[in-house]
């Protein structure tokens, strides 16, 4: 990772002193990394030991950067990670050009890889993404969503580069199809079960632990699983305040929303299904040799659905 920060901060380099200044607050910002540890993780459990996957790690952190640039433009936040967001600080507009900057950075690096099936896999990854994105667009304030509209987001907007990443490795070692569609599917199952962890701190976390708002989602009128399950499981007076509360994205009845939500078990509800993704990712490795990254992707796959934050 240490090598990934380094190329990072080599990439990150512009001429122009605001794009310097918002992308190196936002990827400096203290995140978890995990998409670039999935793309070292798997090219050296299939014995890949060649700089480029520093490159192509840095890649993938660069697309996810750019993601959250956008998004927070899109759903007003204010804080992230335990900081202000970039477009609170520096504004909507300076926000999504950076996010511009960064998309295409990432795709200068790809080219200078050389290898056309990682162009193919970051490309559709990035439209998919983008896909994504729309789909959740069209979600918003709509108490009426069913599970698998919802998972299908998920899949699109947050697990899709997961699992691009995974896949990576595997392409980067030459691996055959069968082996890397495995590693795919790690990296799908694995961000799956993270969106669904953080759908639930949404409402048992703190600001703090969190670094953002408590009850966010709700605000920007996210029909998240905590919130599907709560109505499926209330009284018709709860299910009305639950509908409300999406359709009109308040907080004025955080504590009872959040009160009802736990009542009716919506959050264990949501753990367990995060727990049946990271059973599935761990399946997933059946396929890699046995040494100690196949290890660590175990281990990863276990600490994604017991975090809290």
């Amino acid at each position: 990772m240490l090598e990934v920060d380094a190329v990072i901060a080599q990439r990150l380099s512009s001429d122009v002193a605001l794009i310097n200044q918002i992308a190196g607050y936002i990827v400096h910002a203290g995140g978890k990394r995990m998409r670039p540890k999935l793309v070292l993780l798997f090219a050296n459990a299939l014995g890949y030991d060649k700089p480029g996957r520093f490159e192509l790690a840095a890649v993938v952190e660069f697309i996810h950067t750019a993601t959250l640039l956008h998004d927070d433009v899109v759903d007003e936040s204010s804080m992230r990670r335990g900081k202000k967001t970039a477009n609170a600080l520096f504004g909507n507009a300076a926000s999504v050009l950076v996010g511009d900057f960064l998309y295409s950075r990432a795709f200068q690096m790809m080219v200078s890889v050389n290898r056309m099936r990682v162009l193919d896999v970051l490309a559709e990854a990035t439209n998919v993404i983008a896909e994504g994105e729309v789909l959740q667009l069209m979600n918003m304030h709509d108490p009426d969503i069913t599970v698998e509209s919802y998972l299908r987001v998920i899949r699109y907007k947050t697990a899709k580069l997961f699992e691009a990443s995974a896949r990576l490795g595997a392409v980067l070692a030459e691996a055959s199809p069968e082996v890397e569609e495995a590693c795919a599917g790690y990296g799908r199952a694995l961000g799956t079960a993270f969106q669904l962890i953080d759908d639930v701190l949404d409402y048992e976390g703190d600001s703090a632990a969190l670094g953002k708002n408590v009850g966010d989602d709700l605000r920007e009128g996210k029909t998240t699983l905590p919130l599907l399950i709560a109505m499926e499981r209330s009284t018709p007076e709860q299910r009305a305040l639950l509908r409300h509360a999406i359709e009109h994205g308040e907080q004025e009845k955080l504590s009872e929303i959040v009160d009802i939500v736990r009542s009716t078990g919506a959050l264990e509800a949501t753990r367990e299904a995060a727990r049946a993704e990271a059973k599935l990712a761990k399946d997933c490795l059946k396929l890699l040799p046995a040494n100690k990254w196949r290890e660590s992707l175990l281990e990863f796959a276990a600490q994604s659905v017991e975090r809290s934050f």
